[in-house]
């Protein structure tokens, strides 16, 4: 049996029999509220393992966030709403478009995942007052004088205006543009915080030739974002970032995440290269995981210190162990 069918046994059959019937879209249009309640309750139930597996996990492995990926209770604060945004939005697309007879009901969702998200996700911003479609006008291309990292960066921030996450207390995400910088334009070095909000800057001043459409597509999605609770300090790039108490345990846990990150890039580097995938996995996980100096552990009591580098190091050396280690990592890079 679904899960979704042991959880809400009777809402679940309901819709079953009405999307075999091809009564669904029907009912939903002339159900009481408390009526069309049930039937969406019933059809989050359907829908959200579908979107967790097929949308959501696959964008937060591309973000690189792999405790989000691993399961949906351990999406974090920024990514949970997209989530429930997504899973709305196909709910919302099930019942006013199953006007035919569905024999099942999971096929037929995950056939128009893509489409019914997209569009969800397209309608949400054109509330919020953004393009729901950013493109870069040709007068924009031609003020910045085609150049194709300052139009890529226009369309980033277009994108970023419409959506309801903010920077922390920043306006732009100038770390992670950093990085997609110095992918687009091959500066590895040059490419920073500071140079990416100049070039933000340089952007703003070109939009701003044209005032109204700067205040529709910039400032008034831009308005809508949650404010932060307070104003800290500027940092050397000239936005501001909060001063958040973190634990040692909290701080190990971003390292890992960034440290994961590297590692799959690098096996990903390495089986593109034609390497032999065990040797290279352990490679880098040893390179990555394996025990090192411990010098970020200097802040810890006595005692307290993390051994887990210790441990997959011994885990490594160990063939049952390490060939699982190998299959679940070559598994994350290639998205299985």
């Amino acid at each position: 049996m679904n899960s979704a069918d042991q959880h809400r046994p009777g809402e679940v059959h309901r819709l079953r029999e009405l999307a075999f019937a091809g009564r669904l879209a029907s009912a939903a249009l002339a159900a009481t509220p408390v009526q069309y309640a049930a039937l969406s309750a019933a059809a989050y139930e359907l829908a959200w393992p579908l979107v967790f597996h097929r949308i959501t996990r696959p964008v937060e492995r591309r973000r690189g966030h792999w405790r989000c990926a691993s399961a949906m209770t351990r999406l974090a604060d920024e990514c949970v709403d997209g989530f429930h945004d997504d899973v709305e939005a196909v709910v919302a697309d099930l019942l006013h478009n199953a006007k035919a007879r569905i024999i099942s009901l999971e096929a037929w969702l995950t056939g128009r995942l893509t489409a019914s998200t997209v569009d969800g996700h397209r309608r949400r911003r054109g509330l919020r007052g953004a393009q729901q479609r950013p493109r870069m006008p040709k007068w924009l291309d031609a003020a910045l004088g085609g150049d194709k990292w300052l139009g890529t960066l226009a369309v980033r921030m277009l994108e970023w205006a419409g959506v309801p996450e903010t920077a922390g207390a920043g306006t732009w995400p100038l770390d992670s543009w950093a990085a997609f910088r110095a992918e687009v334009t091959g500066d590895w070095a040059g490419s920073d915080p500071r140079t990416v909000l100049a070039d933000v800057h340089r952007v703003q001043a070109a939009m701003r030739r044209r005032p109204g459409w700067y205040a529709d597509y910039i400032e008034r999605p831009l308005g809508g974002k949650i404010a932060p609770v307070a104003s800290p300090p500027e940092d050397a790039a000239g936005e501001v970032n909060p001063l958040v108490a973190m634990t040692p345990e909290d701080r190990a846990d971003d390292v890992l995440v960034a440290i994961a990150a590297g590692a799959v890039d690098a096996i990903a580097a390495g089986l593109g290269g034609g390497e032999d995938p065990e040797a290279l996995v352990v490679r880098v996980v040893n390179a990555a995981f394996g025990a090192g100096s411990g010098s970020d552990q200097l802040d810890r009591r006595p005692g307290g210190a993390d051994a887990s580098d210790e441990l997959v190091s011994a885990l490594l050396a160990d063939p049952a162990a390490r060939g699982r280690i190998v299959a679940t990592a070559i598994g994350i890079v290639c998205g299985e």
